[in-house]
């Protein structure tokens, strides 16, 4: 799923990109009335609704879940943190190559997936705030330097790609 936000001016943000098991509009549980962000379902999806009172009931009388959802909750907050850090002080092509590491999922648990799904280069542009065409010479240039490959329609991206995100200055 994909979360974005509309500006005033028609321009959209994508601030998220949710994997299996996510949760999404939560802000009914703190009495948010106006829905601020978009979710849209960007391959495959499937979509349980819970009825706020449910959720509720769920948070209060059942204690592991509650942790589950509190966990999810502030990770979610860490990662919208980092995007704003990353966001405010990075290039985007840098922010290019951390957001396709962490749709990988470089950096958590587990082994990576370094086949990632289908992802236009518009949505990688409106997740780091540039232009498709700069995303476009990004990828081309990632590619030409061997930190990703295109493979059935997919992107495989290569652990070298840490290169962009750790070094100081633009590689050649």
């Amino acid at each position: 799923m994909k979360l974005s936000v509309l500006s005033g001016h028609g321009q959209e943000a994508v601030v998220a990109l949710l994997g299996a098991g996510s949760f999404l509009g939560e802000g009914c549980l703190t009495g948010q009335r106006v829905r601020t962000a978009t979710a849209t379902a960007v391959g495959l999806s499937v979509v349980t609704r819970i009825e706020q009172r449910e959720m509720l009931h769920a948070l209060h009388e059942q204690h592991s879940f509650s942790t589950f959802f509190i966990r999810h909750v502030l990770l979610r907050n860490l990662r919208v943190e980092a995007d704003l850090v990353d966001q405010l002080f990075n290039s985007s092509e840098k922010r290019l190559a951390r957001a396709l590491l962490l749709i990988a999922h470089y950096g958590n648990q587990g082994k990576p997936k370094t086949d990632i799904p289908k992802i236009s280069q518009e949505t990688l542009a409106e997740m780091i705030g540039t232009t498709r065409a700069r995303v476009s010479s990004f990828m081309n240039k990632f590619r030409r330097l061997g930190f990703i490959d295109y493979n059935n329609g997919g992107l495989k991206v290569h652990s070298s790609l840490l290169r962009i995100v750790l070094h100081d200055g633009p590689l050649s």
